[in-house]
């Protein structure tokens, strides 16, 4: 999938666009990558003696991957929104140089609900494993609306 094609899936964007590539897309699993060059803005500040990805960013990758593979569940289309994590592990630090493998899984879809599982990699080795949970909102509008109730 190229990058045109990820960014009509999900609004996100440089520099937070933090899917490079789509390596397996099925009905309810997608797989994808995102090569970190170590000039990503976040290694000059998190611990920049020894820099490491943020595992909250290692969250919204896997969370941005799984938008789009929810983007073709999308009847009507929407913005996917975050509503819930769970159980998040963090197993393995991410380093500069190191290319991520983000791959989920819908578990369920319960009314407007989205239930997934990541497995975010480096190599074969896992990095963070974890539940999150997601809904479509129509708009934007209507994401700044959810937000601030």
């Amino acid at each position: 999938m190229s990058l045109s094609e990820i960014q009509a899936a999900i609004p996100h964007r440089d520099p937070f666009l933090l899917v490079d590539e789509i390596t397996l897309r099925e009905e309810n699993r997608i797989v994808c990558r995102k090569r970190l060059s170590g000039d990503e803005f976040w290694f000059r500040g998190h611990y920049p003696e020894f820099p490491l990805m943020p595992g909250v960013l290692l969250c919204e990758a896997a969370m941005q991957a799984g938008a789009v593979l929810l983007s073709s569940h999308a009847e009507g289309g929407g913005v996917p929104v975050a509503t819930r994590m769970r159980d998040v592990r963090f197993k393995r630090m991410v380093r500069p140089g190191e290319t991520i493998t983000l791959d989920i899984t819908l578990d369920e879809k319960v009314s407007g609900a989205f239930f997934l599982t990541a497995r975010v990699k480096v190599d074969e080795e896992l990095a963070v494993r974890m539940q999150f949970a997601c809904t479509l909102v129509a708009d934007a509008a209507d994401v700044a609306t959810e937000t601030t109730s």
